[in-house]
């Protein structure tokens, strides 16, 4: 069995309050790991940042590669929410600038630190552990397809010129957009963000059908 099986088996078989312990658990974790890293972060930090005892916490996760897979899963599941809202009704450049702007101002709250929630597990774990790579990848490609799902509503309703390619598009906004969250972390400040997210979405701009304000 899987770690993954395990995981979901043993879910299955908890009672509300062992549940609400394993959450309590994964939400500890995810967010030392958001702040320290994944490899400064030990399980006896999340133990005590939890608040439970080995027992507890060794009953929820046989070892540390089981609970960074969860706190994949919960990283990309908040993450992936917050995009839904606005990507979801993505069918115009205004709805993109907005999309834009609310992703820079969440970053600027935090004056740029630990970057994206899912992007820093991958530039921590793609080339140490190979289900943690795979499942971030999908996690990308999930967030990649709503930007794409977008661009192509904004070719179909003639805002976007036909010869667009949305899948290219997306491609570049992704990469323009963590890019900007690495660049902003480094400085504290999200001006390199902002300038990349600017310019990405210019280079959309580039293909209306009409002229844009």
């Amino acid at each position: 069995m899987s770690r993954a099986e395990y995981g979901l088996t043993q879910a299955r078989r908890l009672t509300r309050r062992g549940l609400a312990t394993r959450d309590r658990i994964v939400r500890a974790a995810a967010t030392l790991m958001h702040t320290r890293g994944v490899n400064a972060t030990t399980l006896d930090d999340v133990r005590i940042a939890s608040g439970t005892s080995k027992s507890q916490l060794y009953s929820h996760f046989v070892d540390k590669e089981s609970l960074v897979q969860e706190v994949i899963s919960l990283q990309a599941h908040e993450v992936l929410e917050r995009q839904r809202q606005r990507l979801e009704r993505l069918d115009s450049i205004r709805g993109l600038e907005l999309w834009r702007d609310d992703v820079v101002r969440r970053n600027a709250l935090r004056n740029g630190a630990y970057g994206c929630e899912i992007g820093s597990l991958a530039s921590e774990l793609a080339d140490q552990d190979e289900a943690a790579r795979i499942s971030l990848n999908e996690h990308f490609n999930t967030w990649q397809g709503l930007l794409t799902a977008g661009l192509t509503r904004m070719i179909d309703d003639g805002v976007l010129r036909s010869d667009a390619d949305p899948e290219l598009l997306a491609t570049g906004v992704m990469a323009a957009l963590q890019g900007g969250y690495l660049l902003a972390q480094t400085a504290r400040d999200v001006a390199p963000m902002q300038i990349a997210l600017d310019m990405a979405v210019a280079h959309v701009k580039s293909f209306t059908t009409a002229p844009t304000t």
